[in-house]
């Protein structure tokens, strides 16, 4: 029998709790930008604008106050900036062509490209369990393309297969961004990535309302309809911006978007009580697969229990990283033993 003891420990349940939270403000976000679809108002680059003049001003003061030499060179924030802003703006952009639903769902295909990127970048190794859960988890990706090619009803957007392109293009650049904070958090510092983030990400996204935006934003008539969406969608983000870091020190960047998967589950709520909306069955089916492989990836192996007192926050910086147990990795034991002889 499983010792579900061993499996599931305080650490693992935080974690869980800490990516429902980070789920319901991406939810909250995917609803705001359908609102503002709905209402006409096409601007995704000026959405997340805001979020990140939150990021610079709040981080941004932490930073002037310690006074602390940067421990990564700026220029890479820079290169993370402009990736960070282009998955918002395609994410954003493709609730004008398909649901909202459809967009959460596929936002999974950034899970494989996480995988790769902290294989290939990382040196993450992940055990034969958590790749089951994965690949559970991907199951539902296939599912919801198929319901939105092959569906008869077409309510669920205007060109649901150019959105859900769209999205899996900002999926991929969301991995880039998420393995690229993974790094920086737990190579450099959370307040700098933030305040840096936020900085150039203003500057980027700046720049790009003033040529893609400016003939838009002028033609919206901002009322309180208009203007609530648009501070709410950047109250959501900031948050989000502040506590993923947390759960990229803790459990890594595969975890996270696991775990955001089941903003899904959340989305379909609001596509059925607040849209009135139907839903197709095989979107069940394809929550149902996600739910199972975040429990599956989750849980911890007995090996893992064993070792939870090994690692540091000296093993935290080094350039070892395996998100599969967090600070509790036995390649990490190995770094204390071979630096002690």
């Amino acid at each position: 029998m499983v010792n579900c003891k061993g499996i599931w420990t305080k650490q693992t349940l935080i974690n869980l709790l800490l990516g429902q939270f980070l789920s319901l403000l991406i939810t909250a976000t995917g609803f705001l930008s359908s609102e503002l679809a709905r209402k006409g108002i096409n601007a995704p680059t000026s959405q997340s604008f805001l979020n990140y003049v939150l990021l610079a001003l709040f981080y941004g003061v932490f930073m002037v106050y310690r006074q602390e030499g940067l421990k990564a060179k700026w220029y890479y924030y820079i290169l993370l900036g402009i990736v960070d802003v282009e998955a918002n703006f395609l994410v954003v952009k493709a609730y004008q062509y398909t649901s909202l639903t459809s967009v959460m769902l596929l936002d999974c295909w950034a899970i494989p490209c996480v995988l790769f990127l902290t294989w290939f970048f990382l040196k993450t190794k992940y055990r034969p369990r958590k790749l089951v859960g994965v690949a559970i988890c991907i199951a539902g990706l296939v599912l919801v393309i198929f319901s939105d090619v092959h569906a008869a009803d077409r309510t669920s957007g205007s060109n649901p297969v150019k959105g859900d392109l769209i999205v899996i293009a900002g999926a991929t650049l969301y991995a880039v961004s998420n393995v690229s904070e993974e790094f920086f958090v737990k190579s450099a510092d959370m307040v700098e990535l933030l305040g840096f983030l936020g900085l150039f990400g203003a500057v980027v996204s700046g720049c790009q309302i003033g040529i893609l935006e400016r003939n838009e934003l002028k033609s919206i008539h901002w009322s309180a309809g208009a203007a609530l969406p648009f501070v709410g969608f950047a109250v959501a983000m900031f948050l989000f911006y502040s506590f993923v870091p947390i759960l990229l020190k803790r459990s890594g960047a595969t975890m996270l978007n696991l775990a955001l998967l089941t903003s899904d589950m959340w989305a379909v709520l609001i596509r059925t009580f607040v849209y009135h909306q139907k839903v197709d069955w095989i979107y069940f089916v394809a929550f149902a697969a996600v739910a199972v492989g975040l429990l599956v990836y989750s849980g911890r192996d007995k090996v893992d229990r064993n070792l939870a007192d090994v690692a540091g926050e000296d093993i935290v910086r080094s350039k070892r990283f395996d998100e599969e147990t967090g600070p509790d990795n036995p390649a990490q034991k190995n770094v204390i033993e071979s630096s002690n002889t």
